[in-house]
């Protein structure tokens, strides 16, 4: 069963994994010390190197928030397509 981490971990263990490699460690070292493997801290890093956690937790707010704008704008789209679809169907 995968875990769900929470963007406030992330960020910490991504901060753990840099004070490894500064202290000369490498990246397998660092990935052993915060528990992951070397895959999940690479997205990790794509996904939040560099990012307080204010913008981390606003950041996935808003992919939620696109998520669901996305969801009804497709819902939209199909309510208008299917009475034009079926009315051409009967020409």
């Amino acid at each position: 069963m995968a875990r769900k981490h929470q963007p406030k971990k992330i960020i910490g263990k991504l901060g753990e994994a840099e004070i490894v490699l500064a202290q000369g460690g490498t990246i397998s070292d660092s990935c052993r010390r915060i528990g992951v493997t070397e895959q999940i801290y690479y997205h990790w890093r794509k996904e939040y190197d560099g990012l307080k956690m204010d913008q981390a937790l606003r950041v996935k707010q808003l992919e939620k928030e696109n998520a669901r704008l996305r969801r009804a704008v497709s819902d939209l789209t199909l309510d208008k397509l299917i009475p034009q679809e079926a009315s051409r169907a009967n020409f």
